[in-house]
């Protein structure tokens, strides 16, 4: 598997569904998801991400959500496995169990809690991960959730390491995604993982992207990224984004999975705290934006 064509696409960061009380994984209804995505034309999967809630999971959890997507995904697209730690001995432990597993990449973070105090730190962070890792590294900026951004000369500079393949940008911030992309490799890849810029970015020079709500509305996101330069995929941009508003009130993975509900793709939106469940005023406008973005795709 070339792996830089095949996340040059949209991959999606998969939601883990649980039981109705949240004390278990749901494998029946994640398996379900995996289907309904494979279905729709997904060009990849994501793991234990944010919107998977990876740090709400045991480490056997973890384990077992990695395990889950790769023997139901088979082969037909990547998986890249959620890695995210705070130290590098764990970060490349994660790494480890999604090579034994069967995954194609694992995806890190900088490190959380614990932010650098210069910009040499992340370099070394993930220089050392990217030295030790048995799969590719795909990097991730968060800065809602790490309490920090990845800058673009940090990024620049580890753009080089053998086995660090891209960047997925969740900050919201073009400039800053344009900005690593002009002092990237072309090889590097770029995705956009915050929803509301897709065709923006696309249209700036991204290569993919990885989406939450791509969980919802597969079909939608696979059209808009074969029709990103022209009217349609301008539609769908919009069609997408009061979905998007609602994910942004009420949490990704709680709204996520709200809407999955909704449209009968899993059983239960059940979340782990600290999340909480979507409240009933949030639930109608939920709906009516998933029906009105899957009407989009009509």
């Amino acid at each position: 598997m070339d792996l830089t064509e095949a996340l040059s696409g949209i991959t999606c960061p998969l939601i883990t569904p649980f039981e109705d009380d949240s004390s278990r994984i749901d494998d029946a209804a994640f398996t379900d998801l995996i289907d309904h995505l494979l279905e729709a034309g997904i060009d990849g999967v994501f793991p234990c991400g944010t919107t998977g809630e990876f740090a709400s999971l045991s480490r056997e959890e973890h384990s077992r959500v990695v395990e889950l997507a790769v023997e139901r995904v088979d082969g037909e697209v990547p998986v890249l496995a959620g890695a995210a730690a705070t130290s590098v001995h764990d970060a490349v432990a994660h790494a480890e169990t999604a090579a034994e597993l069967g995954a194609d990449a694992a995806v890190i973070t900088p490190p959380y809690f614990h932010t650098a105090n210069a910009p040499e730190g992340n370099q070394q962070f993930v220089e050392q991960v990217a030295d030790r890792s048995p799969l590719p590294i795909l990097l991730y900026n968060i800065p809602v959730c790490t309490g920090q951004r990845m800058e673009p000369e940090t990024l620049a500079a580890v753009a080089t390491h053998e086995n660090v393949i891209g960047l997925k940008d969740s900050s919201g911030d073009l400039e800053y995604f344009l900005s690593v992309r002009r002092n990237t490799p072309d090889e590097f890849l770029m995705l956009q993982g915050y929803d509301a810029l897709l065709v923006p970015a696309l249209r700036m020079g991204a290569d993919g992207g990885v989406n939450a709500l791509s969980n919802v509305a597969p079909e939608q996101y696979t059209e808009l990224h074969a029709t990103f330069d022209d009217s349609r995929g301008e539609e769908l941009q919009d069609a997408i984004v009061p979905l998007f508003d609602a994910c942004a009130s009420y949490g990704f993975g709680p709204a996520t999975k709200t809407a999955l509900e909704y449209h009968d793709v899993i059983p239960s939106d059940a979340v782990r705290p600290p999340l909480v469940e979507v409240p009933d005023e949030g639930r109608e406008a939920i709906g009516e934006a998933v029906d009105g973005l899957l009407e989009s795709g009509d």
